[in-house]
């Protein structure tokens, strides 16, 4: 392997903004601490929660890197790395941690998975978040059976892709919404059985939902866009259902009377992630499954678009437009 460089690119944020706060610039290389590895990044995992995090919406100390996924190899081993990992220099591994946007990573090793033979650095760079995010949540947080109808939100974006393909493998019937005509064949070939698309004066979604349950709503409602839909996503789930509102790409879900969940007997979860992947175990068995399934039910990776790391802004400026579709990479 190629010696360790002193210095590195990376993206760091010194205060809270826009994307001019996003500041590509030559920092050291970390030295991994006990524990840890240190990871040479191939492909970077552009995510909505980056811009919660640059925009101050989630709080952090500053100067941070943003930036909590991303695929490479093996650079070096910190001290005290468990030899029952197996990792050794040179492995191509993906990782959740943070401070993925630069050339360089230190990663607690315990967050870190082999890629297994058959599945490409760049794919597993696109899938690890997105793809474990939709598994848990039809496994964890509403768990879908077979025949279930669901409602999945945004279906042609990251962890919308995701959960259309997951529950078609599971064979759950899905409703997916998109924001234009141009996404709905899209949206069928990712796994979504009926497409609306949620545009004042083209689709009615809880019309929709009515017409293909008799009425009776849906299941699940996997809502990813927030305040904008989430008092809808109440009125769609069917008695005993779950609203599962995992992102706020419209902005935070305003407080609302706990009491209007009793007209249905319906649960509201708020899921992140990492506390459905706390353990090693939990990394593992999740991982196994979602790599498993890639494979066998040979899933579409989509993958929007590839950025240099110094043009970040433009990747932050895309994903918040929300008019993207699949996953956005950086490129060291």
């Amino acid at each position: 392997m190629a010696p360790i460089p002193k210095m590195m690119k990376a993206i760091q944020i010194e205060t809270t903004g826009g994307t001019e706060v996003l500041q590509y610039k030559d920092i050291p290389v970390p030295t991994p601490k006990d524990n840890e590895l240190l990871i040479s990044n191939e492909f970077i995992g552009v995510n909505y929660i980056d811009t919660y995090f640059r925009t101050g919406l989630y709080p952090n100390p500053k100067p941070m890197i943003l930036g909590r996924e991303a695929s490479g190899t093996i650079a070096a081993l910190g001290p005290q790395v468990p030899g029952s990992l197996g990792f050794a220099n040179g492995d191509r591994v993906v990782y959740m941690g943070t401070s993925a946007y630069a050339e360089y990573t230190a990663c607690p090793a315990e967050k870190v998975m082999k890629i297994p033979q058959g599945i490409t650095s760049s794919d597993a760079g696109a899938a690890f978040l997105q793809g474990l995010t939709a598994l848990t949540l039809v496994e964890e947080t509403h768990k879908v059976q077979s025949g279930d109808w669901v409602l999945v939100l945004a279906a042609t974006g990251g962890v919308g892709g995701w959960l259309c393909q997951i529950l078609r493998a599971k064979g759950a019937k899905t409703i997916g919404t998109v924001g234009s005509e141009g996404k709905v064949d899209i949206a069928k070939q990712q796994g979504a059985d009926v497409v609306v698309v949620d545009r004042p004066g083209q689709g009615d979604v809880l019309k929709t939902v009515k017409e293909c349950t008799d009425g009776q709503g849906v299941a699940a409602v996997f809502d990813g866009v927030g305040k904008d839909t989430f008092e809808r996503s109440l009125e769609c789930v069917a008695r005993k259902g779950t609203v599962a509102s995992f992102g706020n790409a419209s902005g935070a879900v305003e407080p609302f009377l706990i009491s209007k969940l009793s007209a249905k007997n319906a649960k509201v979860a708020r899921p992140t992630l990492f506390n459905y992947l706390f353990t090693r175990e939990e990394l593992e068995h999740y991982s196994a499954k979602l790599f498993k399934m890639m494979m066998d039910e040979k899933f579409s990776v989509r993958i929007h678009d590839t950025y240099p790391l110094a043009d970040v802004a433009r990747a932050h400026t895309d994903i918040e437009s929300r008019k993207t579709m699949g996953k956005l990479l950086l490129k060291p």
